[in-house]
C-alpha cells in the first residue's frame, strides 16, 4: 500500500451532517470562511503525495471505501486548502472538479480526531 494522503479531523461543524442526506461531507482546511465553517469537516491540511485516481481507498471513521471517480481539481485544493467534497453516492464520472466521488455505501460515523487516509494498492 502507498500513503497518498493522510490527516486528521479537529472539528466537525455543528451543520456537517446537512448534506448527509446528498451523501456528502465536505472537508475544509481550519482556514475555511466563517460562513462554511459550521458545514465541514475542519481538517489539517497536509501535502498529497500523487494524483488520486480510481480504485484507490479512502479509510474514514473506521470504514474503507473505493474511489469511483476523481474531480480534476482534487488533489490540488486538498493540498492547497483542504478543501473537497466526499461524495459517496458511486459515480464513475467527476461531475464537479472539487469532489471526490466514493462507493456508494452508508456515511461512515466520524469524531474529532479520526484520521483521513487515501491508500493506493500495488
Amino acid at each position: 500500500m502507498v500513503m497518498l494522503y493522510e490527516t486528521k479531523i479537529n472539528k466537525i461543524g455543528a451543520l456537517s451532517s446537512a448534506f448527509s442526506g446528498d451523501n456528502m461531507l465536505i472537508l475544509f482546511g481550519d482556514g475555511a470562511p466563517d460562513e462554511l465553517k459550521d458545514y465541514c469537516l475542519s481538517i489539517d491540511i497536509e501535502p498529497v503525495e500523487g494524483d488520486f485516481r480510481e480504485g484507490d481507498e479512502l479509510l474514514l471513521g473506521g470504514e474503507s471505501y473505493r474511489v469511483t471517480a476523481v474531480g480534476e481539481a482534487v488533489a490540488k485544493n486538498l493540498a492547497s486548502l483542504g478543501h473537497i467534497t466526499l461524495k459517496f453516492d458511486g459515480s464513475k464520472s467527476a461531475e464537479l472538479p472539487g469532489t471526490l466521488y466514493l462507493e456508494q455505501k452508508e456515511l461512515p460515523e466520524v469524531l474529532a480526531g479520526d484520521s483521513i487516509q487515501i491508500k493506493r494498492c500495488c
